[in-house]
């Protein structure tokens, strides 16, 4: 089963510019040096500067280990450091962990009933 982080947080209007330079240079940072799959998710509706990482991670264990890799990554730190410092509306993130629904065995089998 996957297991799916979405974490949302708002962006400071004056810092809008930085903030999406930021993002992009964080993902590309975890998806070229990590095994996890980001994204970033932009608004359509509701908050105009709420953004979204939604990460993909094989399972919990991966999860687990690919953060505890992150944070030992002092370039990747530094990455963070300045965007959550300095981009961010403090106390506006939200973090939701999901994991995805396992098939049933005679659904793989195709023996849909």
């Amino acid at each position: 089963m996957s297991v799916l982080v979405y974490q949302t947080f708002e962006i400071k209007q004056d810092k809008y510019k930085e903030a999406i330079n930021n993002l992009r240079e964080i993902k590309k940072f975890r998806n070229d040096h990590y095994d996890q799959k980001v994204e970033i998710l932009t608004p359509v509706t509701g908050k105009d500067h709420t953004y979204t990482f939604l990460t993909t991670y094989e399972g919990l264990a991966e999860m687990e280990l690919q953060g505890k890799k992150m944070f030992e990554d002092e370039e990747y730190i530094e990455l963070i450091g300045e965007f959550f410092l300095e981009n961010i509306v403090q106390g506006t993130m939200y973090t939701q962990i999901f994991r995805t629904l396992s098939e049933k065995e005679s659904d793989k089998k195709g023996n849909k009933k």
